[in-house]
């Protein structure tokens, strides 16, 4: 790998590289601060990921509690055709939104008020089952967005870091390397 760029050594040169490696430094000291930023954003953003699965996890346990009740009390063929004709308990709007340049979901889930069944061979425990089904709706509509989120946060600080790397360790190096080069040539002459 050369160690300098391939130019002419030239006073012009020289000041157009100089030029040039004072821009390099300010967008790779500007990338550092997004890679710092994005990595706070990342941390900030994983511990709310962690409590969310945390929370779903008990919220699927519960749940599920409730619909094996239901399911051994009406039997299967009873609860299937119970929840044939049922209306959607959620309204799900879906929003973009960007921080850092990065642009990801924002998912507003709002929960209708659930109305009992009420039939004759239905159980309350149906009617429980459903209430915690439609809150781990909303709970999993907001792991999405968290997990969503937090994928696309991580791509960026792994690309905004290979960017500062490149600038730290390939890129200004080598403008610094055609600069010396240039100012010895130039001082022999």
């Amino acid at each position: 790998m050369t160690t300098r760029l391939k130019v002419r050594p030239t006073k012009s040169t020289l000041l157009d590289l100089r030029r040039e490696i004072v821009t390099l430094q300010q967008g790779h000291d500007l990338l550092e601060r997004k890679r710092e930023l994005l990595t706070r954003l990342v941390r900030q953003r994983l511990s709310q990921y962690r409590d969310l699965r945390r929370s779903a996890g008990r919220a699927f346990e519960d749940a599920y509690h409730w619909l094996t009740v239901a399911h051994m009390r009406m039997g299967g063929t009873q609860l299937r055709q119970t929840v044939l004709g049922l209306r959607p308990v959620l309204s799900v709007r879906i929003l973009p939104r960007s921080s850092v340049g990065v642009e990801y979901p924002t998912v507003s889930v709002q929960s209708t008020p659930i109305q009992p069944i009420g039939l004759m061979w239905t159980d309350a425990s149906i009617d429980e089952a459903r209430a915690r089904m439609g809150a781990i709706a909303v709970l999993l509509a907001q792991l999405g967005e968290a997990e969503t989120a937090l994928w696309r946060l991580l791509v960026e600080q792994r690309k905004t870091q290979k960017r500062v790397n490149a600038l730290k360790y390939n890129v200004i190096p080598r403008y610094r390397g055609s600069i010396r080069y240039i100012e010895s040539l130039l001082a022999e002459e």
